[in-house]
């Protein structure tokens, strides 16, 4: 089963990845790339067997830009946030994965941003890059602040990009709690098990009035809030 699910995952990937690929050439928006993305997101729970439950959707305009904020368990994280939040997503990933053959080029050609690790000034650029790229197109951006993934399940200390892109964006940041993804596939398995997520939303955290000297309170605002629902 457990060969099944991985063949599945890897499949639908390929295909869905393909598609995106295919339309970029005719959509430079990005809409419609969102769109298949979020139809790869919604197949891999299926041939997972993953159920989610979602609390506090009504938070969220489809509509509205934000930089959406979660902690980060595992690589299901991305496939429940992008199934179950209906905006425009574009992600930040490590500049690595951008450079792998075929995902590389759907990352790239999908408008998804690509975060340098070891060079602090370009890792700034980039946070400016996206906080331009929500103004400009009125999308919306998902940060895991935690860095990675948490090896244990618990939370670790945020960084302060994601409030960095969200006081330049001048949009709301909008705090997401994630549970139960750890259980499906856990740190360093690559074995999918069928289970129950829980994806609660906070409440959006408005940034217009605040400088960059706020940053500071302002993350350790979001990570209470997310501390909070995973209490």
């Amino acid at each position: 089963m457990y060969f099944f699910r991985a063949l599945g995952v890897i499949l639908s990937t390929i295909v869905h990845g393909s598609v995106s690929v295919l339309l970029s050439f005719f959509d430079p928006t990005g809409v419609k790339q969102n769109s298949v993305a979020q139809r790869w997101a919604r197949s891999l729970l299926s041939i997972g067997g993953v159920k989610v439950e979602v609390q506090g959707l009504e938070r969220i305009q489809p509509s509205g830009s934000y930089v959406i904020v979660s902690n980060h368990l595992s690589y299901f994280d991305t496939p429940v946030v992008l199934a179950n939040i209906p905006v425009q997503f574009r992600f930040m990933a490590k500049e690595g994965l951008f450079k792998i053959p075929f995902l590389g080029t759907h990352l790239a050609r999908a408008g998804h941003i690509p975060v340098p690790q070891q060079d602090p000034r370009a890792a700034i650029k980039t946070m400016t890059a996206a906080a331009e790229i929500i103004r400009k197109k009125g999308i919306s951006v998902l940060v895991f602040p935690e860095g990675g993934r948490a090896a244990d399940g618990v939370l670790q200390e945020f960084k302060e990009g994601a409030v960095y892109i969200g006081i330049k964006a001048g949009v709301p940041i909008v705090p997401v709690a994630l549970r139960g993804t750890w259980a499906v596939l856990p740190f360093g398995s690559g074995r999918i098990k069928p289970g129950r997520v829980k994806l609660q939303i906070g409440e959006p955290i408005p940034t217009a009035s605040l400088t960059m000297r706020d940053r500071g309170h302002l993350n350790a605002a979001i990570r209470e809030q997310i501390v909070a629902m995973l209490d």
